[in-house]
């Protein structure tokens, strides 16, 4: 909290904050109130629903994605067939070497297996049944695995994109990782052939392009809905943070990697957003920390690199929804056009909280979520549909001055959604216009959450687009969040 206060009498332009905050909010919002916008990581407990972090309404809240950028190595089994893993092997002298393989067929990865006698002059191959195993697991895994003699470790998951752990052992043996399809084909050819096993292991390279769907959301990073606030949508936008390359603290065992290292999580998403930002505030000095916020939400992307949906990596894998990366894939060019902005002053944020932020002790400390539904963010969350809700927003053009913005309305699964007025009209002399977004259940149940967009457009190149997440239910205390 000092440390925020400080930085506000310093004078920063952004405060980027990658770290889990179970202290409060307070100092961020002094800072917004001075006009600095916060960044914060949406923290690394997902694929979980309701666990995201960091979810103060004045915060911009970032989830992480991958980028298409893959680390592929090859497999060469004994019997010729070529299968394809990630890893950072790079060690020349030990590529492309056969060796056996001990597979354990009941081998979850544990420390256990790892230290067993079994493991000295063999490729070890075992199994997470996890989307997300622990990096300092994994890593004590494979040191354990050349401590007892192992000559690689193939690990075996869902997602076999991080690769945090590997960089440590990059010159000591292949370590990789496959996926369970990649896994299976190993099981069938070790329980085929009638000679030992054996497998070799290429260098590793580095492959970018778009014949890899990129951006997905991370298995780790964390999901909506807010537990805390479930009428505000958060994360609020995804960025790269998967396989980050990122300066090395230089304690520990980060001291044998030199200066730089790769390095996953949202905390690695974060900066990337602030970094953003600071481009943008020294273009557009005179936005508020909810402008930058809303240019970033309101232009991001929800395809791939290959124009598809994107897609999360969970259990299983599906298309991404807004739980997942907010308003969607941040992109930084449009973000500074982007035609209109949902701005907010920091006295609203204080109007709505005014117990909670210190500034007024006669309050009584609770926020109506009606009052929650009509804060002017770039995002519509209503967790309780019984049967018809209305909330308000208002708009300021920050593009051309004459302009004319028809909205384009796709509404969540089972909901009638209606905008009104559906034409917003700006001139010199008119910068802001409101309007009104009606919801009317179709049904009365019970339901989960679906989602849908409203685009406002200008006929041109702005095309202006906020999320939306409603929940139909019957009953207050009963949720169906999974």
């Amino acid at each position: 909290m000092k440390a925020i206060d400080d930085a506000i009498h310093d004078g920063v332009d952004v405060l980027s904050l990658s770290i889990v905050n179970l202290l409060g909010h307070l100092p961020a919002f002094h800072a917004v109130a001075k006009g600095i916008p916060v960044v914060y990581a949406a923290v690394n407990f997902g694929p979980y629903a309701q666990m995201v972090g960091n979810v103060a309404l004045w915060l911009l809240t970032v989830a992480a994605s991958t980028v298409d950028r893959l680390f592929p190595i090859t497999i060469t089994l004994g019997n010729g067939q070529t299968l394809v893993g990630q890893s950072l092997f790079a060690d020349m002298e030990r590529a492309n070497q056969f060796q056996k393989i001990k597979l354990y067929m009941n081998g979850m990865c544990n420390l256990t297996l790892a230290n067993s006698t079994d493991v000295k002059g063999n490729i070890v191959l075992c199994f997470s049944i996890t989307s997300v195993f622990p990096v300092a697991q994994l890593y004590g895994l494979a040191t354990a695995v050349i401590k007892n003699g192992g000559e690689g470790f193939i690990f075996t998951q869902q997602n076999s994109d991080l690769l945090v752990a590997w960089q440590f052992h990059a010159m000591s043996i292949p370590c990789v990782s496959i996926d369970l399809e990649v896994a299976y084909k190993i099981i069938q050819y070790f329980s085929s052939t009638s000679q030992d096993p054996v497998a070799k292991v290429s260098l590793s390279r580095t492959t970018i392009g778009s014949g890899f769907p990129a951006p997905k959301i991370a298995a780790f990073s964390s999901r909506g809905p807010s537990s805390v606030y479930p009428a505000v949508l958060k994360p609020d936008i995804a960025a790269p943070g998967v396989n980050i390359l990122a300066a090395a603290p230089q304690v520990g065992v980060y001291k044998e990697l030199g200066l730089y290292f790769f390095d996953s999580g949202t905390s690695m998403a974060c900066p990337h957003v602030s970094g953003i930002i600071a481009v943008l505030k020294s273009l557009h000095p005179d936005w508020s920390p909810a402008a930058f916020k809303s240019a970033l939400m309101t232009t991001a992307y929800i395809t791939d690199n290959n124009c598809l949906p994107l897609l999360a990596d969970a259990t299983p894998n599906k298309i991404a929804d807004p739980f997942d990366y907010g308003a969607g894939f941040v992109n930084p060019t449009q973000a500074n056009d982007p035609g209109l902005i949902y701005d907010i002053d920091a006295s609203d944020y204080q109007k709505l909280f005014s117990c909670m932020l210190g500034s007024d002790t006669n309050s009584s400390c609770i926020a109506t979520e009606k009052s929650l539904f009509d804060l002017n963010l770039p995002s519509i969350a209503i967790p309780n549909l019984k049967s018809s809700e209305t909330v308000s927003r208002t708009v300021t053009n920050v593009g051309q001055a004459d302009a004319v913005y028809r909205a384009f309305v796709e509404p969540p699964a089972g909901v009638d959604m209606l905008v009104k007025p559906m034409v917003l009209v700006f001139g010199k002399d008119t910068t802001s216009q409101s309007f009104k977004v009606s919801f009317k259940a179709r049904r009365k149940i019970q339901g989960d959450y679906s989602f849908g967009n409203l685009v406002w457009h200008d006929g041109g190149s702005h095309w202006v687009r906020i999320p939306i997440a409603v929940r139909v239910i019957i009953e207050d205390l009963y949720s169906t969040v999974s």
